[in-house]
């Protein structure tokens, strides 16, 4: 049954990137090492498939703010080796480690003067030798019947390179605001969107000392239309919140507004949040408290920003 070869060709899959894991050694830290001291750009390289899966990864570098690009072997030795220039890192993709197109860059990354890693299934083979580092990304089979697609093979490859870069990225210390900062557009862009990129700032914060008349605190509100206030002591740090609500609740009592200050009326220790916190992350606060509004504060607790729930809806990404 088709089911049944499926099974089989996930299972074999599978196993070719756990078989992986017990080959991780020191030459896949300094693998990591080379690609975070390099001060050019990743080269990937890989031929037919090996070159498909090169792009993908390529992509992943680039994406993860790692400079990175794909160079088509057969291409290179007519003009496009060119595109490498000394301090390049390359890595190359064979799982034979033998492929002609490969083996014909190979001196010519050695007279440019560039790293080389290699990604073969094939320890001893030449691309190996070649390499500053080789890592192992042999299979015991491909998942075809006849055993000679690269299936088995390129997702090992794949893995492999998937593992590069998330070591990367670590190594770096690449953070949420990074990875927005490179995906600005899509549901990607969306997902990493932070709270400083939607939240009001400067003088459009309503903002009222704590000894501030309510009549001033109103007043406040109205210009920023934001249907809040912070409150904040002399020093300029968080001390409360007050919202329409707390307003007409005090109103509803009967007090006289007037004879009033800002901290007669203030709710204390509002809920509040950091500027790197994902936007989305801002949304579930909100409804989850069921307020419409969230204080932006810094490590001293001074306001830094105010971002509203229209501020996300404005944005049509939620």
């Amino acid at each position: 049954m088709p089911r049944d070869n499926a099974r089989r060709v996930l299972e074999l899959e599978a196993r070719a990137i756990l078989d992986l894991i017990p080959r991780l050694d020191e030459g896949f830290d300094r693998a990591v090492e080379m690609l975070h001291i390099c001060s050019g750009r990743v080269v990937v390289t890989g031929m037919g498939k090996s070159g498909l899966i090169g792009m993908k990864i390529a992509a992943t570098f680039s994406s993860t703010g790692t400079p990175s690009l794909f160079l088509h072997p057969a291409e290179a030795v007519h003009g496009d080796i060119g595109m490498v220039v000394p301090r390049d890192v390359v890595v190359a993709i064979s799982n034979s480690g033998e492929t002609a197109e490969l083996l014909a860059l190979l001196e010519l990354l050695r007279r440019i003067e560039v790293g080389l890693i290699a990604l073969t299934g094939v320890r001893d083979s030449t691309l190996s030798r070649y390499a500053q580092v080789s890592l192992d990304v042999g299979i015991e089979k491909e998942a075809t019947p006849i055993g000679l697609v690269p299936t088995a093979s390129t997702t090992a490859a794949l893995a492999m390179g998937d593992a590069l870069a998330v070591a990367l990225m670590d190594r770096r210390g690449f953070s949420t605001s990074d990875y927005a900062r490179l995906h600005p557009g899509g549901r990607l862009g969306r997902n990493v969107l932070t709270v400083a990129t939607l939240m009001h700032t400067g003088d459009t914060i309503p903002r009222a000392r704590r000894d501030a008349p309510l009549s001033e605190v109103i007043r406040t509100m109205s210009e920023k239309k934001l249907g809040m206030c912070c409150v904040v002591d002399p020093d300029g740090r968080l001390a409360g919140i007050i919202t329409d609500g707390d307003l007409r609740r005090v109103l509803g009592r009967g007090d006289d507004l007037l004879r009033m200050r800002a901290q007669d009326i203030m709710v204390a220790d509002p809920v509040t949040i950091d500027r790197d916190e994902l936007a989305a992350r801002a949304l579930s606060i909100l409804e989850a408290k069921k307020i419409t509004s969230l204080i932006v504060v810094d490590s001293r607790r001074q306001v830094d920003g105010v971002l509203h729930i229209h501020d996300l809806w404005r944005t049509q990404l939620f």
